[in-house]
């Protein structure tokens, strides 16, 4: 009977290298992101200039990227506080802001600087990364 011979460097070798794999894990795949959406949707009145100050809504889905997972509750404990800002932030926006790209974009900076000055001074970190709206009406 004849046996095949493994030699022992070369096992080894593979078997170290499957254990690295499994057991280093590159810095940025230790934490994936995580996303909190605020329920229900964000839903607040703007002043529309063109019609001799007549009231317009807006209607966001508003969604906070976090570095981690373990962010979320914290995240939901805070909801009030950026649901809140979130509102004033749309509230004082113009007419021109709500409906052009470009104001949308400046709308989203300005809930993403807002929300990352609140979580500083309640947590001692920013914690959010982006701000994303998901769905945007406004009337």
């Amino acid at each position: 009977m004849k046996m095949n011979h493994i030699s022992i460097a070369g096992l080894s070798v593979a078997v170290l290298l499957a254990a690295m794999l499994v057991l280093v894990k590159p810095a940025y795949a230790q934490s994936e992101p995580a996303y909190y959406g605020f329920e229900p949707d964000i839903t607040t009145n703007y002043v529309r200039t063109e019609d001799h100050f007549r009231m317009g809504y807006i209607r966001v889905a508003v969604e906070v990227m976090v570095p981690d997972t373990g962010d979320l509750s914290t995240i939901e404990y805070h909801a009030p506080l950026l649901r809140n800002a979130f509102i004033r932030i749309f509230s004082k926006a113009s007419e021109q802001q709500i409906k052009s790209l470009t104001g949308r974009d400046d709308l989203r900076m300005q809930c993403l600087e807002e929300a990352q000055r609140l979580m500083r001074r309640e947590t001692g970190e920013p914690i959010i990364r982006d701000v994303l709206f998901t769905k945007y009406i406004y009337h």
